[in-house]
C-alpha cells in the first residue's frame, strides 16, 4: 500500500522570535516532547503548537512524526560517522591511539549537542519498534565498526588477542553513550568529564597511561581541523 505524503501547508501562521529555521524549530520542539512525554504519546498537533505553527504547516517540512524521529536519531550519530574518514586520514598510521581519542572526543560532543538529549530515546520501546529505527541502527553500526576497527589497531596485544572488532566496537560505543546518562542527570558536560570518558575508552583497549596522555595531547591539536564543523568541540557548556 502506498503512503501518501501530506500536502505542504503554509510555512507559518505567527511570526517566530527564534533565529533557528522553522525546520530546526520543529525538530527542537519534537525532541523535547519525545524525551519528556514519549514518542508514541506525542502528536504532530502538539509539536506544531509548541513551535507556534499550524499542524498543516508542519507537513511543509516533514511527512510526519516518523520522519522527525528519523532525523533526530540520525543527529545523534551521523555527525560523528561523517568524520571517521577524515579522522583516519589526519592521524598518522602509527598513532592509532590518537585516532581513537579524537574519535571519542568528537563523538562525545555529538551526543552532548544532540537536542534535548535525544540519545536517551534509544531505550524507549516505542522508538525501537518504530519503522525508522532500523535505518538509525544501520548508521550506528557504521560507528560501531569504526570504533572496533580503530580500537583494535590501538589495543594492546593482550586485548587484541582476546576480542574481535565487533565486540570491542560495541563496548567502546557503550562507554561513550554514558554521555546521555550524564545529561539526563542534569550534570554539566565539562572538558574534564569528556577527557575522563575518552581516557576510559583507551584504557579498555589496554593502552598504557603515558600513551593515553600523548594521544590526548595530539588529539586536541587535531581538533582544530574540525572546528568549523563542530564549533568548539569541548568548550564548557551546560547541556
Amino acid at each position: 500500500m502506498t503512503t501518501r505524503r501530506p500536502s505542504p501547508g503554509r510555512p507559518r501562521h505567527i511570526p517566530s522570535s527564534s533565529a533557528a529555521s522553522p525546520r530546526d524549530q520543529v525538530l527542537d520542539a519534537a525532541a523535547e516532547l519525545f524525551v519528556t512525554r514519549g514518542f508514541a504519546a506525542t502528536s504532530t498537533r502538539e509539536i506544531a503548537e509548541r513551535v507556534g505553527i499550524r499542524q498543516a504547516s508542519l507537513y511543509y517540512h516533514f511527512a510526519g512524526k516518523d520522519e522527525i524521529l528519523a532525523e533526530l536519531l540520525q543527529r545523534s550519530v551521523r555527525p560523528t560517522v561523517d568524520k571517521v574518514a577524515k579522522i583516519e586520514a589526519l592521524v598518522p598510521p602509527e598513532t592509532h591511539a590518537t585516532a581513537l581519542y579524537l574519535l571519542a572526543l568528537i563523538d562525545i560532543r555529538t551526543l552532548a549537542d544532540a537536542p534535548h538529549n535525544v540519545g536517551i530515546l534509544y531505550a524507549q520501546s516505542d522508538v525501537t519498534n518504530s519503522e525508522v529505527y532500523a535505518e538509525f541502527q544501520h548508521t550506528r553500526r557504521e560507528l560501531v565498526d569504526a570504533y572496533g576497527r580503530i580500537g583494535l589497531r590501538a589495543a594492546s596485544a593482550e586485548v587484541a588477542a582476546d576480542i574481535d572488532a565487533s565486540e570491542l566496537g560495541e563496548m567502546l560505543m557503550h562507554s561513550i553513550e554514558v554521555v546521555t546518562d550524564i545529561r539526563n542527570a542534569g550534570t554539566t558536560m565539562t572538558p574534564q568529564r569528556a577527557n575522563r570518558i575518552a581516557d576510559a575508552v583507551l584504557r579498555m583497549c589496554g593502552v598504557p597511561g603515558k600513551v593515553i596522555a600523548a594521544a590526548a595531547s595530539a588529539a586536541y591539536e587535531l581538533l582544530a581541523e574540525f572546528h568549523h564543523e563542530t564549533g568548539c568541540p569541548l568548550a564548557e557548556s551546560t547541556i
